[in-house]
């Protein structure tokens, strides 16, 4: 997809779906898709996230890494998190990649140098070692917590269990990705549809005697901790492991530039095909390890390294139908029923239209004979449409200009492209039922609300029997009327209580991200939420007089736009929005937006960044005071502890404030004097 207003209403759903399978793969052990669509749809979740900034916002990507591990071995905390990475799909998420590097660093240097390697279709686990023993091994599981898996690592006989040399780290934890050859996976009589499979029931399983007779492999490909640290690249720590006796990937390269990079690219897709192993594109990282620190990670991804993926694959299909669904924000999204058709092992029947001027750009009618492309999606694209084959009585296809609440729909005029959105919307908000319904699985999702037990099927359900019509009709369910339901026994409806009345009490910044303001999503409810403080203070929203006040302050906030102090006033000049978002508070006990302790030189302090710097991007300088136990604001108040004044353009005004409210100003010169010592 590559509008981004139109992806944001089925990127939550994909996000969920993405989560069901990987409980079943991780956890289960009873895959209901394959391999390739299972990677797929990761694959267009972050493509999704990588081309819209609204997306991004949502930060809902953070939690798909990997499952939550089960009971069936014990747990352990990862010593370093398990990150995932993020994705490129062409040249130009490469060029971003880079630029974006260049940016953070505050530095000019497009042949910085990259370390390539195949990224393996495999399973990921860690090593850990102490003194050269090891004695732990841990699953990915959810990315800070895994299972112990050693006693089945350990039938790897390749895998060092003592690594004799009298230069090695006190402490070392090796990443490694474990898989099945294509050869050994083709001569085994296996219950597991595919190699990737096969692997990761082998290493949960209980008895390890089983799993020996599984015949895995290894590639070790990263280290979590380190100490202390003797590696100065990501080259130098592979040559070193090597030595070892641990086993790395031989295609493993270092690049210099864009040009190197498609070639090293290429390359790879076209020898694939030969490999023993399966790889699905491969994986980038700056070099330096120095600059892997300084860039740091995301919320769910380090800046340093990217998975760029090879092509998505194609198929040939009819149109049956085009239907109309209507999102959480009103978009109305244009969806293709077609005939069935397996692309990449997978049997698709949907597709997605995008939007009204998609169809009519591509004059796409209901009989047409399409190419569909998977780029890891759920519902597909379609590519191009074969006129060849159209029927000579074919008929244009008619958008509606009505919601299907009856409502009249129209295209918001967008003040960034001077041009009309491309997506129809409903503007009925909370007053059209489908729209309604769409905003109710958003607050009690995991991101949100968090109620288990009230899934997609569960709110449609309780929707039609009158059980849940608004947010705060959740807080006063009928257990008895429910019990009466099928499906619905004593221990669901309790688990159900108990889930509703956790969720009565919420943080701020979550609040304001489950109410479901267009444009605002988790990154921007915590940024509005720093600023705001408490529900009273928010609240004020409310009143048309204290709205227009705040919203002109929040122009000073670092990632609130435009666009999203819009859609805030939109939001909250909407009456009945307010008297459902008013109930909803009643119901709730909404804690202040506080500021995590940390260690560090900034501990418990507040801190606001004006001007540019000479050695670091103004990014990197609010990465390393967030590092260090700050909280990073976006506007001036008496709360601030610190502005720090760059040495290039700051701006004049927020230091005239600073100074009037006896905020301690910190140079760049003793700002990098601070760092120093």
């Amino acid at each position: 997809m590559t509008n981004k207003k139109n992806v944001i209403e089925s990127f939550k759903q994909k996000v969920k779906e993405l989560k069901k399978h990987n409980d079943l793969y991780f956890n289960q052990d009873k895959p209901i898709i394959s391999d390739a669509e299972y990677d797929d749809l990761k694959k267009q979740l972050f493509e999704i996230e990588k081309a819209n900034k609204s997306v991004k916002k949502l930060n809902l990507l953070k939690s798909i890494i990997g499952a939550p591990p089960t009971n069936k071995f014990k747990k352990f905390n990862h010593l370093k998190p398990m990150l995932s990475l993020s994705n490129a799909f062409n040249k130009n998420d490469m060029i971003d990649f880079i630029k974006k590097i260049n940016n953070f660093l505050n530095i000019k240097d497009d042949n910085i140098e990259i370390f390539s390697e195949p990224k393996i279709d495999g399973i990921s686990a860690t090593l850990i070692y102490e003194n050269g023993v090891l004695i732990r091994g841990l699953s990915r599981g959810d990315g800070k917590v895994g299972e112990d898996i050693l006693e089945n690592l350990k039938t790897i006989n390749t895998i060092p269990k003592i690594i004799k040399d009298k230069d090695i780290p006190r402490l070392l934890e090796i990443r490694c990705e474990i898989f099945i050859g294509k050869k050994d996976f083709s001569k085994l009589k296996s219950k597991f549809a595919n190699p990737r499979n096969a692997a990761g029931g082998s290493l949960r399983q209980k008895d390890s005697k089983q799993t020996a007779k599984i015949p895995l492999k290894y590639f070790a490909y990263g280290f979590g901790a380190v100490e202390p640290m003797l590696f100065k690249t990501q080259s130098e720590f592979l040559e070193k492991i090597s030595k070892w006796n641990f086993i790395t990937n031989p295609s493993v390269k270092i690049l210099r530039g864009l040009d190197e990079i498609e070639k090293q690219h290429n390359k790879l897709d076209k020898e694939r095909s030969s490999l023993d192993y399966d790889i699905d594109g491969l994986v980038y990282k700056i070099n330096d390890l120095n600059l892997q620190k300084r860039l740091g990670n995301t919320s769910n991804s380090p800046r340093w390294a990217i998975a760029y993926k090879f092509s998505a694959e194609k198929a040939e299909t009819k149109i049956k139908n085009i239907i109309i669904q209507v999102g959480r924000t009103g978009a109305i999204t244009p969806v293709a029923k077609v005939e069935p058709v397996t692309v990449g092992g997978v049997v698709v029947s949907n597709a997605t239209l995008h939007n009204e001027d998609e169809i009519k750009r591509k004059d796409i009618r209901i009989g047409d004979t399409i190419m569909i492309q998977r780029a890891g999606d759920v519902i597909p694209q379609v590519l191009s449409i074969d006129k060849s084959k159209r029927k000579q009585d074919s008929k244009k296809f008619n958008f509606p200009n009505k919601c299907l609440c009856g409502a009249e729909t129209k295209k918001e005029f967008s003040k960034n492209t001077k041009k009309e959105d491309a997506v129809r919307r409903c503007t009925r908000g909370y007053d059209c039922r489908f729209i309604a319904k769409e905003k109710l699985k958003h607050i009690v999702s995991k991101e949100a609300f968090n109620i288990d037990g009230l899934g997609k099927k569960v709110i449609e359900q309780f929707w039609d029997l009158n059980l849940i019509k608004e947010p705060s009709d959740i807080f006063d369910l009928d257990y008895i009327k429910i019990g009466k339901l099928e499906g619905w026994g004593e221990l669901s409806i309790n688990n159900l209580k108990k889930a509703v009345e956790k969720s009565h009490i919420i943080s701020l910044d979550k609040f304001i991200f489950s109410i479901g303001i267009r444009h605002i999503g988790q990154e921007n409810a915590k940024i509005l939420a720093s600023f705001f403080i408490s529900i009273k203070e928010f609240s004020k929203l409310f009143v048309i007089e204290n709205r227009k006040k705040f919203l002109l302050n929040l122009v000073d906030l670092d990632g609130i736009g435009e666009t999203q102090i819009q859609s805030i006033d939109n939001f909250f000049s909407n009456e009945t929005n307010i008297r459902i978002i008013k109930n909803l508070i009643n119901k709730l006990n909404i804690k202040n937006y506080s500021i995590q302790t940390n260690d560090g030189k900034f501990a418990n302090k507040k801190l606001m960044f004006t001007g540019g710097f000479k050695n670091m991007s103004r990014s990197e300088a609010k990465s390393i005071a967030e590092n260090n136990g700050g909280k990073v604001l976006g506007s001036i108040s008496k709360n601030l502890d610190f502005l720090v004044v760059g040495d290039t353009k700051p701006t004049k005004r927020k230091v005239e404030q600073a100074k009037q409210l006896k905020i301690k100003i910190i140079l760049e010169k003793e700002w990098n004097k601070i760092l120093n010592s």
